[in-house]
This record gives C-alpha cells, sequence and structure tokens, in this order.
C-alpha cells in the first residue's frame, strides 16, 4: 500500500475508530435491566417523554427499561425512591426541572437537588406561554394590559402549582405591568386550564406542551412566549422580551438525573447512552409533535452549573415575592 493511499485511509480508519468508541461506551454502561422512575402519573407530559426515551434507550442498550410511575409530595416519592436504590446506575429517574428548582424552594421535600441529586442529561425544553380565555376582549398583550387596568381587582390568573415558574411568571407580569391579577393555583396544568378555557379565571403562564393543542384547535388564545426567542411552534407570536417585558423567561427541560452516589464514571456513559436515544429521528419527531423542543447539548457538568444557576435564580424570586413554604 503507497504512503499516498495510508495518507487517505486514515481519516475514515479514525472515524470508524471513534464510532466503534462511541458505540461500547452506551454498550459498556449495563448488561441488566434499568429502572426509569418518574415522578408523575402515566399519561402526563413527563411520562410521555420518559416512554418514548424508555423504548429508545432498551434499543440501543438490549436491556429492558421498565418505567416506574411515582407521583406524588412534588416529585419527593421519586426522589427518595431514586436514592434508596443502589447506586450502580441501574435507577435513572426522567423529570422535569422543577421538581429540582423550584418545588424544593416552597415544599418540604427531605432531599436537597443540589445536593442529593445528580443531573445527567435533557432530553427536550418547554417554553411557558402566556395563555388567556377565548371570550377576553383583548386581542394582544397591550390590549390585555388595558383589559385588566381598566378592571382593578376583580380578575385573577391561574398556575399550575403554587411555587412553580407558572406562579413565579404571573407575579413578575403583574410588577412590571402594574397589574393587580390575582393569583390561583391549581393541582397541575389540566385542571387550571379547564377553568381558562370556560373564562372563570382570564390568564396563565402555561408549559407549550400542554397549551399548544389547545391554542390551535382556538380553545385558548395567546399573548406571548416566555422566552428571549420565538418558538418553532408558533413563528408568528412574539416573545414576552420583544413586547417590554424581557424578564418574564421561563422555560423547563425534561432530562434524566441519578442519585448523587451513582459514581461520575457511571454519569458519563448513562449521559452518553441517554444523548444518543434522545436524537434518535424518531423520538425528536415524536418530541416535537407533542410540543417539545429537543435539547440534547449539555454535558452532565454543565447541566449540573444549569440546574444551580436555575435554583439560585427561583430562590431570589421567591424571596423577592414573599412565596411562603408550603
Amino acid at each position: 500500500m503507497s504512503k499516498q493511499t495510508k495518507t487517505r485511509l486514515l481519516p475514515n480508519l479514525l472515524l470508524a475508530a471513534l464510532t466503534m468508541m462511541s458505540t461500547s461506551a452506551v454498550m459498556a454502561w449495563t448488561d441488566k435491566p434499568v429502572k426509569m422512575i418518574v415522578p408523575a402519573p402515566a399519561g402526563g407530559t413527563m411520562d410521555v417523554v420518559a416512554r418514548l426515551l424508555a423504548e429508545q434507550l432498551s434499543t440501543d442498550i438490549g436491556q429492558p427499561v421498565i418505567v416506574d410511575n411515582k407521583p406524588g409530595a412534588g416529585g419527593a416519592i421519586a426522589v427518595h425512591a431514586m436514592m434508596a436504590a443502589p447506586a450502580d446506575g441501574q435507577t435513572i429517574m426522567v423529570t422535569a426541572s422543577n421538581v429540582l428548582t423550584e418545588i424544593p424552594l416552597v415544599m418540604k421535600t427531605g432531599f436537597d437537588p443540589l445536593k442529593d441529586v445528580k443531573p445527567v442529561a435533557t432530553v427536550a425544553r418547554s417554553t411557558m406561554v402566556l395563555v388567556g380565555a377565548p371570550s377576553l376582549p383583548a386581542q394582544d398583550l397591550k390590549g390585555l394590559v388595558s383589559y385588566v387596568k381598566a378592571n382593578p381587582g376583580k380578575l385573577s390568573f391561574a398556575s399550575y402549582s403554587a411555587g412553580t415558574s407558572s406562579q413565579y411568571a404571573g407575579m413578575i407580569f403583574n410588577q412590571k405591568a402594574g397589574l393587580d391579577l390575582q393569583h390561583v393555583p391549581f393541582p397541575g396544568s389540566p385542571p387550571a386550564l379547564v377553568q381558562v378555557m370556560g373564562g372563570q379565571i382570564p390568564v396563565m403562564f402555561d408549559g407549550i406542551a400542554t397549551s399548544l393543542p389547545l391554542i390551535k384547535a382556538g380553545k385558548l388564545k395567546i399573548f406571548g412566549v416566555a422566552s428571549k426567542t420565538r418558538l418553532a411552534h408558533l413563528p408568528d407570536v412574539p416573545t414576552m422580551a420583544e413586547q417590554g417585558f424581557p424578564d418574564i423567561d421561563f422555560s423547563n427541560w425534561v432530562g434524566a438525573v441519578v442519585a448523587s452516589a451513582v459514581p461520575a464514571a457511571m454519569v458519563e456513559k448513562i449521559n452518553a447512552a441517554t444523548i444518543k436515544a434522545a436524537s434518535a429521528p424518531k423520538v425528536k419527531d415524536r418530541l416535537i409533535a407533542v410540543g417539545f423542543e429537543p435539547n440534547t447539548g449539555l454535558t452532565a457538568g454543565q447541566l449540573a452549573q444549569s440546574v444551580k444557576a436555575e435554583y439560585d435564580r427561583n430562590a431570589a424570586i421567591v424571596k423577592t415575592f414573599n412565596i411562603q413554604l408550603n
């Protein structure tokens, strides 16, 4: 073989070697069944993501991935079950970030989200949107602000739980726009959205994954996207920042976490396997179809830093608005 031929083959050989290393890293994660705990009931938003991920992970690693739903106590039941399992990487949890960065600030969960849990990988992100009753006379955010000011003391905003970004965004909107909307918390998005659609409560900040089908069906009005950039699902809807409210920037990721006792080397292997599964075209397409934005760009270390920053930001909001511990 000539020297020139060998030179041409080197890049291909290097690529093949890297591919084998990547595949072996995923396969080396485990040769046993994996339990995937979900801190939500079957059929919920987190559960939908978990089952998509579990199916693809099972295919990739050649082992069963068993989804175990453990709802309740703001995610604490699931987290404690994960922490009680052996720290061997056979038990992971798929959760929304608010279980770590919002709920522990306002509820006695019995775990420290920054010490007892290791974030592993994100799978998808859901941005908040400001939605309202179809019966509202306002057609845009400016009109909504004018309508609320014209009805002092009469109107309210819903949230999918006290102490979540759904409440935080509403309270910041109140303050920055000079409004007096009263907060009405609900146990989740569905019951809150029923009240908003029915006109009993005018507006709500909700996750796009639950609101998008209702927006498309004309059952909700949308007044803005609570992020710095517009959503691919709703490219014509302006952000809250574009409309003068840059502080209203809220979204939750859904991804995998493990107990802090799981070794760092194992975390990196689970990170690689999770990102590989989440990047599969059929998983990405399904996530997009239900309103999520695929999100797999962070290493485990970067994600841990992101969780700390989000937790600290929310802690400041809780203090500023004197949101009480339940």
